[in-house]
């Protein structure tokens, strides 16, 4: 990362004041360690630094695998600990570098107490409120990966590394090598990118920006995507929601942001992330007119839950039939997803704006839906049920378009009526 800045100085750690040998008094463990750092030029496996990526004063933690193969003993442990604080106490982003095959044998339990550490800190830096943005240049396993990877806000990954919590020498004969992977990893939603060696500096400093400048105040949302009369009845504003040629979130993202950084998210249907308005940040969470997964839930529980704790606003567009309601989320904890969800949106202390682009439908809208900035697009529909479930509950016949069409209009769920009823605030224009 090019960037350290010429006056960057090495944080301040702890000396090792242990047996030459280690705590354990390890046979050749200090001939090992000599042989690691002619080798690698490092005097341990970690160094941390406070300077600049980008322009974006930050504090860096890097691993470096020629020692040892970045392993975390307690030196190591205390260096990382002493990065986290310094980004907490200064309120500066950390930036991780990681290439560490785990956790230290030849230091036993003593380097295994050192996660333990390394987690309250993290905790420490979380309550502070600056971003942990984690780099997995490779590998990255073990004890490296649940805490610094696993558990960092924004995970950046190098195409091709082996990323995992069990490493190659210590996991089951005959797995999936693919699981272990980079890739494998963002196909299962924990990493969020991957950039290759010469993006990362460009990668990086965008992702900083993004992390340390939130919009200031309520985001205003979007304009109509294209004009439309108001519906004239409840079946025709449920019709046009679910035209296939209406404008659905992807439009509205485009017109809201000029640049876009998503985090993971295994729902097909669901996107999130952060936007770049008017060159400030704004967190989103967009559905794309499916039900959403109770992976989907998660991700944007995640998101809204990061953003709050970075003073940065929300903007999530509504577009749901409803959440996923098959056995497969139910095994999945749909419910469980989607009160996690509502639990975050109710307990945000930013601004949460929310514009109804297409479909309402019950709990999956409301999940994502700001209690007090809700808009309406003028192709939109939002109710307690769709119109034939609706029918049904009430035990008139689901599939006579008569009946439906009734149901539509007692249910007043086409977007002035919200806006009458004092449950948006206007309809977009």
């Amino acid at each position: 990362m090019d960037q350290l800045a010429p006056d960057a100085a090495p944080l301040p750690v702890r000396a090792d004041t242990g047996p030459p040998d280690g705590p354990l008094e390890w046979p050749g463990y200090a001939a090992t360690r000599a042989r690691a750092a002619d080798r690698s030029g490092a005097s341990e496996s970690v160094v941390g630094r406070v300077g600049r990526v980008g322009g974006h004063e930050a504090v860096l933690l890097a691993f470096e695998f020629g020692y040892l193969g970045g392993s975390i003993g307690r030196v190591a442990g205390e260096r990382i600990g002493s990065a986290l604080r310094t980004a907490a106490d200064l309120g500066l982003p950390l930036v991780s570098l990681l290439a560490s095959g785990g956790t230290r044998v030849q230091e036993g339990m003593h380097a295994l107490t050192q996660l333990q550490h390394i987690a309250r800190e993290m905790v420490r830096l979380r309550a502070a409120g600056p971003a942990h943005l984690a780099v997995l240049a490779g590998p990255v396993t073990g004890g490296a990966w649940v805490t610094l990877g696993a558990g960092a806000d924004v995970r950046l990954a190098l195409p091709g590394v082996q990323v995992g919590f069990s490493g190659a020498r210590v996991r089951p004969a005959g797995v999936d090598a693919s699981a272990y992977t980079a890739e494998g990893q963002l196909a299962m939603g924990q990493v969020d990118e991957l950039v290759p060696w010469d993006g990362l500096p460009a990668a990086v400093a965008g992702w900083l920006a993004l992390l340390t400048s939130p919009a200031a105040g309520p985001v205003a949302p979007p304009g109509a995507v294209r004009p439309a009369e108001p519906a004239a009845s409840g079946w025709q504003a449920v019709a046009r929601a679910r035209a296939a040629d209406r404008p659905d979130a992807r439009a509205y993202l485009a017109a809201a942001f000029s640049r876009l950084a998503p985090l993971a998210c295994v729902d097909p249907g669901l996107l999130v992330g952060f936007g770049e308005r008017d060159g400030r940040a704004v967190g989103y969470v967009a559905q794309l007119g499916t039900r959403t997964s109770p992976a989907g839930f998660r991700a944007a529980t995640r998101l809204i839950r990061l953003a709050d704790r970075l003073s940065i606003p929300v903007l999530t567009l509504v577009d749901t039939p409803g959440a996923a309601n098959d056995e497969r989320a139910e095994r999945d904890g749909v419910g469980a997803a989607v009160a996690e969800t509502i639990a975050a949106l109710a307990g945000c202390r930013v601004p949460v704006t929310t514009l109804l682009v297409g479909e309402g439908g019950s709990g999956g809208a409301v999940a994502l839906t700001s209690p007090d900035r809700l808009w309406v697009a003028p192709e939109s529909y939002y109710s307690v049920l769709a119109p034939e479930p609706a029918a049904a509950v009430l035990k008139r016949d689901p599939a006579d378009p008569a009946a439906v069409a009734e149901v539509a209009d007692l249910l007043r769920l086409r977007p002035q009526d919200l806006v009458a009823m004092g449950l948006a605030r206007g309809m977009v224009e």
